[in-house]
């Protein structure tokens, strides 16, 4: 058997591996800056605790770390050569900051202990070099933060949050279980020496193929630990009915499953949040509960089938409210998929559900006309529909623009999903085979003409402009038989008027006994024609809001940063009745942790408790802290993305979620 000479890959101990007199990690001048965010710490705290519980014969594997022997940076008087670390800087980074914050904790209550967990972090030989070995551009700060040496001027870092998470979040008396967890760490170390081509062999560990989506991950998670049979019944009985009744939308059913099944939005973009989403929505189960889940994914795989293709519906009316939610997306699936569930078990009737799938679509065509965003809307309903069916209608109408903003942007803008709308204003049960017809072109030739007597050429700039702006609006748009569009297509009105009259389309034919086209003739349709709309497309009148744009703050975004420049990410926040003056959300925390510090003390303590902060009795880190009273201290230095998550938490723990809103920025919604 040949032998790769090149290249040694073991299997070994994480902390047995760091704990090596000999080991010095160093990190070449390549590599990008540190990233983990506090997530990412979350999810890693989150293993280690779940491995500390099992038997002792229980691992944890965190991947391979490939590292090269540099003799160049070998020590004169020392045969062992320094490692650069070439893959794995952010986990060995991270666990380090965690070593060092067990360390700190216990080194004054259980020296012994303490004298363990400083073996892994600095050299035996020079106490004052950590063991990894950070770029120099930032090597003082990582340092600072390991031996607990910051003075203050130091600037912060994201070597400091995450140091300051897992502070906060492991006390003393859980350290030696944190402790049993890192001892079962394990990743395969590959190791080369100086012939080994190091980036030929990066790229082949983290370029080759496409990295696994989040439902191949849900698939990995789903069967891990079960037995080679178990996972054979499970793939058959309900992973492949799932993909079948998905296809190439099996990512997106996961997420939409989510976002129904927890009420809050999930995200899609990096760090594979669908499945970290479904990870704490389902943590694994015996295989009896599992079969139990997994029975409810696969019903609702086969309700998301009907839905990506609405002609397998065996009830035409329901069929044909399908056909037209879609001409919206997806988005609106979570919401769909639970009200069409609860519909085949009985429990609302058929009514009710096209009901619902009515004001669907009447909720997003109206913030369409208004030029609203309509993202981050199906979580809240869904939220509301899990309370009841009177919550669901009063969330329906607060965020339905109001008929009076519906009737001024149906003059003046143009009219969205035109053919969707025209065909139900005429009454079609299918609008193919029709194509959207204007009545005065929005490039209207020189030779065009409103009335046969003034041509194009003739009119004003200003009554071109005019007849321009209403081009795309409502009053301007007609449905006609594709056979009839070519031959009508950039025509002069009068020219239009007979193949007009041969439409089979009611208001299309009513066109053609007209005399002229012009702007007041578009005005005066559009009236008549909006009064339909709004008999077709209604708004909930149980209340007079409208909530313009108002995000509740369960559906305020959780970002990472904001670009630099940029202060400002919401215009207000809505609390409680008051109107508040906060620009990001770091002034928020502040502002909602000293508002329940006032007024719900008892919910925050016990938020707090749960949590492990944010609010302690003691200093008891270097970062940024904001005074309570002299014996409890909030810590600022959280990054962006936790600070909305708490905020997130807190208000929900405490009942009063449902009354705090955020309106962002411009730059707020653009980001």
């Amino acid at each position: 058997m040949s032998r790769a000479t090149n290249v040694e890959a073991t299997a070994v101990s994480t902390i047995e591996w760091l704990s090596k007199d000999s080991t010095t990690i160093v990190v070449p001048v390549y590599q990008r800056q540190y990233r983990w965010d506090i997530g990412g710490c979350e999810q890693l705290l989150t293993d280690i605790r779940a491995v500390a519980d099992e038997d002792d014969a229980h691992r944890h594997f965190i991947g391979s770390i490939l590292s090269a022997e540099d003799v160049a940076l070998r020590d004169v008087d020392s045969a062992d050569a320094d490692l650069v670390l070439i893959d794995g800087q952010q986990r060995l980074t991270t666990l380090m900051l965690l070593i060092a914050a067990l360390h700190h904790s216990v080194r004054e209550s259980d020296p012994a202990f303490a004298a363990e967990l400083h073996r892994v972090l600095v050299r035996a030989d020079d106490p004052d070099r950590t063991k990894l070995r950070p770029h120099d551009a930032w090597a003082h700060l990582f340092e600072s933060v390991v031996l607990d040496r910051r003075g203050g001027e130091e600037r912060e870092s994201r070597f400091d949050d995450n140091y300051a998470f897992f502070r906060s979040q492991v006390h003393a008396d859980e350290a030696p279980r944190i402790w049993r967890g890192l001892q079962r760490l394990e990743h395969v170390s590959i190791t080369l020496d100086a012939d080994a081509n190091a980036q030929q062999i990066f790229e082949s560990l983290n370029s080759t193929g496409e990295p696994l989506r989040d439902h191949e991950l849900i698939h990995n998670y789903v069967l891990m630990g079960l037995s080679h049979s178990e996972q054979r019944q499970v793939e058959e009985d309900f992973w492949l009915p799932i993909e079948r009744s998905t296809g190439e939308a099996i990512g997106a059913f996961w997420r939409h499953f989510l976002i129904m099944t927890t009420g809050r939005e999930v995200a899609v973009a990096g760090e594979h949040g669908v499945y970290s989403a479904f990870r704490h929505e389902f943590p694994r189960p015996d295989l009896a509960t599992l079969h139990a889940q997994a029975e409810v994914w696969r019903e609702y795989s086969d309700i998301y089938r009907v839905l990506l293709d609405p002609s397998q519906e065996p009830d035409p009316e329901i069929r044909r409210q399908l056909a037209y939610v879609n001409t919206f997306g997806k988005a609106t699936y979570p919401l769909v998929m639970s009200a069409y569930r609860d519909h085949q078990l009985g429990v609302i009737d058929k009514d009710e559900l096209i009901r619902t799938l009515e004001r669907i679509q009447s909720l997003l065509l109206r913030r369409a006309v208004v030029g609203v965003p309509t993202d981050r809307l199906i979580a809240r309903l869904c939220r509301a529909r899990s309370e009841g069916p009177e919550q669901l209608l009063k969330a329906f109408a607060r965020i339905t623009p109001s008929d009076e903003r519906i009737r001024v942007s149906l003059k003046f803008t143009d009219l969205p999903h035109a053919l969707y709308v025209l065909g139900r204003l005429e009454g079609l049960q299918d609008p193919d085979g029709f194509d959207v017809e204007y009545v005065v072109p929005p490039a209207p030739h020189n030779n065009w003409s409103g009335d046969g007597v003034r041509l194009w050429s003739e009119y004003s700039e200003d009554e071109q402009n005019s007849h321009r702006a209403l081009a795309s609006t409502l009053g301007n748009l007609a449905l006609i038989e594709q056979p009839l569009a070519e031959r009508v297509f950039g025509d002069s009105f009068p020219a239009k008027r007979g193949d007009y009259r041969r439409s089979a389309i009611a208001g299309t034919a009513a066109l053609g006994e007209l005399e002229s086209w012009g702007t007041a003739a578009i005005s005066q349709r559009t009236a008549a024609l909006t009064d339909a709309f709004l008999r077709i497309w209604q708004r909930p009148a149980v209340t007079d809001i409208d909530d313009d744009g108002l995000t509740p703050i369960l559906d305020a975004v959780r970002r990472r940063g904001w670009p630099s420049g940029w202060e400002r990410e919401f215009d207000y926040v809505e609390y409680r009745g008051e109107r508040w003056d906060v620009p990001d959300v770091k002034y928020l925390f502040n502002r909602v942790f000293r508002r329940g510090w006032t007024d719900t003390r008892e919910a925050l303590m016990a938020f707090n408790a749960r949590n492990g902060g944010p609010i302690y009795e003691e200093t008891a880190w270097k970062g940024q802290w904001d005074e309570l009273d002299e014996d409890h201290h909030l810590y600022m230095g959280w990054d962006s993305k936790y600070m909305m998550s708490a905020v997130q938490g807190l208000l929900e723990e405490s009942g009063l979620a449902t009354e705090v809103f955020v309106k962002y920025s411009y730059i707020g919604n653009v980001m």
